[in-house]
């Protein structure tokens, strides 16, 4: 386990570059800000206990959002049996321009897993194989999820215009 030393410090630079990008990546997918915060701290303590292994990684970042993905899947399963239907809290997008929460609503009518391929290829930046990896699919089902994901948001945006 990180304590200090170079370990630490490298844990702390991925820490610093990546926690932004992997939240906003979070919260599009999840459409939910808060839970997207929740499941960024998450994903973020897990590899601090096993860095030299995770630092490792080809993309350690991808391993992140799938970890704070699972979280926040295992979150909705668990809260559908708890709460009733419709039990949602405000999910107003407070800062936000009106470009940004019209893109955002767009993206957040995508079928959840066009919305994660989305969410990976284009705010996470990776490649087609590292979506894949992080999503655990094959790089053909990212790429038609992407095709048929921008086709949509091409006419959904389109139509709002």
């Amino acid at each position: 386990m990180p304590g200090s030393g170079p370990v630490a410090e490298d844990f702390e630079a991925f820490y610093r570059a990546h926690v932004d990008r992997v939240y906003r990546a979070l919260a599009v997918t999840l459409r939910r800000d808060d839970l997207a915060a929740e499941a960024v701290a998450e994903a973020m303590a897990r590899p601090w206990t096993k860095w030299a292994t995770v630092g490792a990684l080809e993309n350690p970042a991808g391993w992140v959002f799938r970890v704070g993905l699972n979280w926040a899947t295992s979150w909705w399963r668990k809260a559908r049996r708890e709460r009733p239907p419709g039990d949602r809290p405000d999910q107003a997008h407070r800062g936000s321009t009106e470009t940004e929460v019209l893109a955002r609503d767009a993206v957040g009518r995508l079928p959840r897993p066009q919305r994660a391929v989305v969410t990976c290829r284009i705010l996470l930046d990776l490649s087609t194989a590292e979506t894949a990896d992080a999503l655990r699919i094959s790089e053909g089902t990212v790429k038609s999820r992407l095709s048929r994901a921008l086709a949509e948001l091409r006419r959904d945006l389109t139509e709002e215009a």
